[in-house]
C-alpha cells in the first residue's frame, strides 16, 4: 500500500495523524499531579498528596486523610507508605475509619494492602484489609494458603469504627468495634509473612492491581476517612504510625482532609457543577461551555460540541451568528458537502 495512504482512528480526546495531540500535552497541572484529558481542550488535574485546587497549586495540611473512592476517570485515591519493616512473624494494627456513606460499606473497598511484587498468585504472600457487603474482611497468606476473618456486619449507626487486628506466626485475630474477637489459623506449614511492596492505604496506584491477590477483589478504593493508623511488630514495642519519617507517606493521589470541601473555594460559572474527589476538584460544564471555570464558549464547530456538526468529506465547519455553514472541498457540494 502507498506509504501515505493510512490514518489512525483516534480514541476520544486525542487527535492528530498519530493521535498524538491531547489537552495534557501542554500539561497545565503542577506539583507532579496526574493530568487527565477531560476533553481536547480541557484537562483535569488529579492532585498528589498534600496538594489541592484546580491546578493542584494549593498546599493542604492532612491530619485525617479523606479518600474519595474510584473517580469517574477510573483512578483511585490512595496513600503509599514505605514498606513496614520486621513484619515477618508478628504485627498488630490499630486504626479508625468513618464511612462517606452507607453505600460505601458494600462496595469491596480496600482499607490497606501490602504484598509481594508477584502476580497475585496463590503462593504470593500478602496482608490486606477491606470492606465487603458491610463487613470487615482481614486476610493474609504466608505462602501456603490464605487465611481470612470476616466480621459481623458493621453497625452503620456508629459514626466512627475502630479496628484492632494482629498475627503471631500462623494465628491471626480481628476485633471490630465492640464485636467479639475472631481468630483464624493460616493453612499449610509456612509461618512468616514476606512482603516487599509499599504499604498502601485507602487504595492503590495503577501499577498495583496486579499485586492484589486474585481472591481479594478489593478493586475500589475506600470512601471516607481513615485515621490514627498505627502498627507495632513486637509485643513490647510502642505503636507507631507507618512511613519514613514516621507518619509521612511516600506518595498519594486525590486525598483530602476529612470534613474539608475543596468545592467551597471554587465557583463554576454558567451552570457548571463543581465535582470533588478528595483533593482533586474540577468544573463539569454544561453544553456550550468549556474552560477550567466554564467561562469560555464552546463553538458549534468544535469536536466536543453536542450535537456534532454535520460537515462531511473534509468539509470545514464555519460558525455563523446562528448555527454554522460548511465550506466544501473541491469535488463536493450540498449543505453538508455530502454530494459528489
Amino acid at each position: 500500500s502507498d506509504a501515505e495512504n493510512w490514518f489512525c482512528e483516534c480514541p476520544k480526546l486525542y487527535s492528530g495523524k498519530l493521535c498524538q495531540f491531547a489537552s495534557c500535552d501542554e500539561n497545565p497541572c503542577g506539583n507532579g499531579a496526574t493530568c487527565f484529558p477531560k476533553s481536547r481542550q480541557d484537562a483535569v488535574c488529579l492532585c498528589p498528596y498534600g496538594r489541592s485546587g484546580i491546578l493542584c497549586s494549593d498546599a493542604i495540611n492532612i491530619s485525617q486523610p479523606h479518600f474519595s473512592g474510584t473517580d469517574v476517570f477510573g483512578y483511585t485515591s490512595f496513600l503509599a507508605y514505605s514498606a513496614i519493616p520486621n513484619i515477618i512473624f508478628y504485627y498488630e494494627f490499630r486504626l479508625k475509619f468513618q464511612l462517606a456513606n452507607h453505600q460505601s460499606a458494600l462496595q469491596d473497598n480496600l482499607i490497606f494492602f501490602t504484598g509481594q511484587k508477584g502476580q497475585g498468585l496463590n503462593g504470593d504472600d500478602f496482608l490486606e484489609l477491606g470492606l465487603r457487603n458491610g463487613r470487615v474482611v482481614y486476610s493474609y497468606n504466608l505462602g501456603s494458603g490464605t487465611a481470612a476473618i470476616i466480621s459481623k456486619p458493621l453497625d452503620l449507626t456508629l459514626g466512627i469504627h475502630v479496628i484492632h487486628l494482629g498475627r503471631c506466626f500462623q494465628k491471626g485475630w480481628l476485633k471490630v468495634d465492640d464485636q467479639k474477637n475472631r481468630t483464624v489459623t493460616s493453612p499449610g506449614r509456612l509461618v512468616g509473612l514476606n512482603v516487599f511492596s509499599q504499604f498502601y492505604l485507602g487504595g492503590y496506584d495503577e501499577y498495583t492491581p496486579e499485586l492484589l491477590p486474585k481472591g481479594s477483589r478489593f478493586k475500589n478504593s475506600f470512601q471516607g476517612c481513615i485515621f490514627d493508623i498505627q502498627v507495632r511488630t513486637s509485643v513490647n514495642q510502642e505503636f507507631k504510625s507507618p512511613g519514613t519519617p514516621e507518619g509521612h507517606p511516600n506518595s498519594g493521589r486525590s486525598v483530602g482532609q476529612c470534613k474539608y470541601s475543596p468545592c467551597s473555594l471554587i465557583k463554576c460559572r454558567n451552570g457548571g457543577k463543581c465535582i470533588e474527589s478528595g483533593s482533586t476538584v474540577y468544573c463539569d460544564c454544561l453544553t456550550g461551555w468549556k474552560g477550567a471555570f466554564c467561562t469560555e464558549t464552546l463553538s458549534v464547530c468544535e469536536p466536543e460540541h453536542n450535537p456534532p456538526h454535520l460537515c462531511k468529506q473534509g468539509g470545514t465547519c464555519v460558525p455563523l451568528p446562528k448555527g454554522y455553514t460548511c465550506h466544501c472541498p473541491l469535488g463536493t457540494t450540498g449543505a453538508y458537502c455530502e454530494q459528489g
